[in-house]
């Protein structure tokens, strides 16, 4: 929130760019992403614009705040700001109309990727050094007091010793933890906690579910699923199973990187072939 601050206390905060300011917190606090809109120069008719601020919102439902008064190029540069939510990236853009020319800065203001890994086995230390290295917000979980330690993740955020499901459901009630910059890594210890796992989280708005396992194990834990818990074939394709790239990753820090490329292709829209991508396509043909 630093720079929004910057902008916001330039001159003196105006009574709306308090409001401005506290709908940005509010946007922190739930952690949705927003696109903070100013009007940094502008000649012509676009020259009383100047310092002007617009707040959007990533849902395209959402109200917007504040008006940058720019007329008949309202709707496009609404459009030019949700492009910028969608891509996560901070611009610079210019329009012009009628022999003037606006230059806006959108600054976009997304919550920090975060990543749960349940599971504080040996993959599970690697995992969480690689993904705090590429700005992930970091949670580690796991039932054993003497796996889940601030010594062995020195990096992580948050570890958490307590039953799996226990804890996923603190972590949901935590203000919007489980929300669409979310990834969940399961590396437990069995199959049951697998389960567990998945029946808890699989109706949340999570960006990535991974498992790793051999294919029968995974397989197992699917037909559990299915026939057990009647979890339909849409929702079993979310889980990207087995989990990571495949770069033929054999050790721990391997497996680590390969699973942390495969949070990276599901956030930046990489092509990238994963492990999961054959077994996928079986469950969408039985779906």
């Amino acid at each position: 929130m630093a720079v929004c601050c910057m902008f916001l206390s330039n001159g003196g905060v105006m009574n709306n760019e308090r409001t401005l300011l506290a709908a940005l917190r509010t946007a922190q606090t739930e952690r949705r992403a927003v696109a903070l809109v100013t009007a940094i120069a502008g000649d012509g008719v676009f020259a009383q614009q100047v310092g002007r601020r617009l707040l959007v919102w990533s849902e395209s439902g959402q109200d917007t705040l504040g008006d940058l008064a720019l007329g008949e190029l309202a709707d496009q540069v609404l459009a030019d700001v949700r492009l910028a939510l969608t891509e996560h990236t901070t611009r610079r853009a210019m329009y012009s109309a009628k022999g003037s020319h606006m230059h806006l800065f959108i600054e976009i203001q997304a919550p920090r990727p975060h990543v749960i890994i349940a599971g504080a086995g040996h993959i599970a230390v690697p995992l969480a050094a690689v993904a705090a290295i590429c700005e992930f917000a970091v949670t580690v979980l796991d039932d054993r007091p003497q796996y889940a330690t601030p010594q062995r993740f020195p990096g992580a955020d948050r570890v958490i010793a307590g039953p799996f499901t226990t804890e996923l459901r603190r972590l949901r009630g935590a203000g919007g933890v489980f929300d669409a910059s979310t990834h969940l890594v399961l590396v437990t210890r069995g199959h049951q906690h697998d389960v567990e796992c998945l029946l808890e989280v699989l109706d949340d708005p999570l960006a990535y579910i991974g498992m790793i396992g051999s294919r029968r194990r995974i397989r197992a834990v699917f037909e559990l699923l299915a026939q057990q818990q009647g979890v339909g074939a849409e929702k079993l394709a979310r889980i990207h199973a087995p989990i990571g790239i495949d770069i033929g990753a054999q050790t721990p820090a391997e497996i680590a990187v390969a699973i942390m490329a495969e949070i990276v292709k599901v956030r930046r829209g990489g092509a990238a072939a994963s492990l999961s991508d054959e077994l996928q396509g079986r469950v969408a043909k039985t779906g």
